[in-house]
């Protein structure tokens, strides 16, 4: 292949190569002017082949300015690419430093909408305390307000229905001051159930009653040995022979009163000692009502004082109140009955001292009861007399209270949390 040469040099070549003439003076002119047909060949060649590398380097040179055009192209979008990538690292850093000083910001206000919940907080529990003492001061009515002609039919048909007069068996005159100390002792069991110790004797055995639908009732030695107990590992079981309803139980005598589940308001006593059901009775009570809105399991609250055994209830004829009967412990006969004022509204338990029961209700304030109604067997106490009793705060609802006359201590169970109240008491007036 020959290279290096231009179109007027081969040009030149080829017309010296056609110029060229025989001689005979010099012998070897055949070697330096070939024959006319071999050196017309020769010259075809040689421009055919010109020709070629005259259009392959044509070919050559537009290939080479069309990728020179796609790489500065090429370049063009790297540069573009590379400013935009620039552009957007710089507002990613701006955007970085919003966020951080956003954040710094939230931080700030958490903290000081922390701080003012705190104080209002430390504000509401004030508030809560001194409308307790102005409550104590001005002396509500703790139930609710009707019309006074109302007021005085209801107490004509109370009195006209409670002629009998109440025969005291003792001569208590005991009823509450204040709640006077509270004590947590553990947590076992359910939301709801009742703890007490035996009302009628001096007896340190404790009864659990878990739950509002059971027939396992458990007993420990003392308090003491409750408490240390992992759960009620260390109380002795005892079956009882029909399942109970509610938390309306009672410990008195030996024996335990309950209610049975069903239908029916069946009345059982139990002896403890011998494992036997010594009697049962239907409780003369029409229609199935709830004597506290806030326990709507219990229809019959069992209690036991120095007077003896009671039933707080409610009755279909007036459903709206809480009704009071008098039973025979060995007998289990009703032998008296009240229609009280305390509703059953906002009620969640009572317990009875000396003759007088005190219904516990629900404030309006969060996790606070207080003693809101008293009615007294003998018209001794009456609710302008009472004093207003408020609970410590508390974890839920007490599903029951149970009242001991020789601790002068409540049995209370709050939410799954057994709590013993001490209670401070004084002298009834004489009417």
């Amino acid at each position: 292949m020959m290279t290096g040469y231009d179109k007027p040099s081969m040009e030149m070549f080829v017309s010296d190569l056609l110029s060229c003439r025989r001689t005979d003076l010099l012998p070897l002119t055949a070697f330096a002017c070939p024959p006319l047909p071999i050196l017309n060949m020769r010259a075809l060649h040689l421009v055919f082949l010109a020709s070629l590398l005259c259009l392959t380097g044509a070919q050559n040179q537009a290939l080479m300015d069309y990728l020179e055009r796609r790489l500065l192209a090429i370049e063009d979008r790297i540069s573009t690419w590379h400013d935009q990538t620039s552009r957007y690292a710089s507002e990613l850093r701006e955007f970085k430093q919003q966020m951080v000083g956003l954040l710094e910001n939230v931080d700030k206000d958490r903290d000081a909408l922390r701080t003012e919940l705190s104080g209002v907080g430390t504000r509401v529990e004030r508030v809560e305390r001194e409308m307790d003492y102005l409550e104590t001061q001005n002396g509500a009515q703790p139930c609710v307000d009707v019309d006074d002609k109302l007021v005085e039919q209801e107490v004509t048909i109370v009195k006209e229905k409670n002629k009998a007069k109440y025969g005291k068996l003792t001569d208590c005159r005991d009823m509450i001051s204040s709640i006077k100390a509270m004590k947590i002792l553990k947590r076992v069991g359910g939301a709801k159930g009742m703890w007490t110790k035996d009302t009628g004797s001096s007896s340190a055995k404790v009864y659990i009653f878990n739950g509002t639908s059971e027939d396992t009732l458990y007993e420990f030695s003392s308090v003491r040995d409750f408490t240390t107990s992992p759960g009620t590992s260390r109380g002795k079981p005892i079956k009882l022979p029909y399942p109970w309803g509610g938390t309306g139980h009672t410990i008195y005598k030996g024996y335990a009163y309950y209610v049975r589940e069903g239908e029916e308001f069946q009345v059982i006593k139990y002896d403890l000692q011998n494992g036997t059901v010594v009697d049962s009775v239907v409780f003369p009570a029409q229609d199935r009502v709830p004597v506290y809105s806030l326990s709507p399991e219990t229809y019959i609250d069992l209690a036991a004082d120095q007077e003896g055994l009671w039933a707080i209830y409610a009755s279909g004829e007036n459903e709206n109140n809480i009704c009071l009967a008098k039973v025979d412990p060995d007998t289990l006969d009703v032998e008296q009955t009240w229609d009280t004022p305390c509703p059953r509204e906002n009620a969640e338990a009572a317990f009875v001292i000396c003759g007088t029961v005190y219904v516990v209700y629900n404030t309006r304030l969060s996790s606070r009861s207080r003693v809101q109604c008293v009615f007294d067997v003998n018209d001794m106490v009456t609710n302008d007399d009472a004093p207003l009793v408020y609970f410590p705060k508390r974890y839920g609802a007490h599903s029951s209270l149970k009242y001991n006359p020789q601790e002068q201590l409540i049995y209370a169970w709050d939410d799954g949390y057994q709590i013993l109240y001490k209670l401070a008491m004084k002298k009834k007036l004489e009417v």
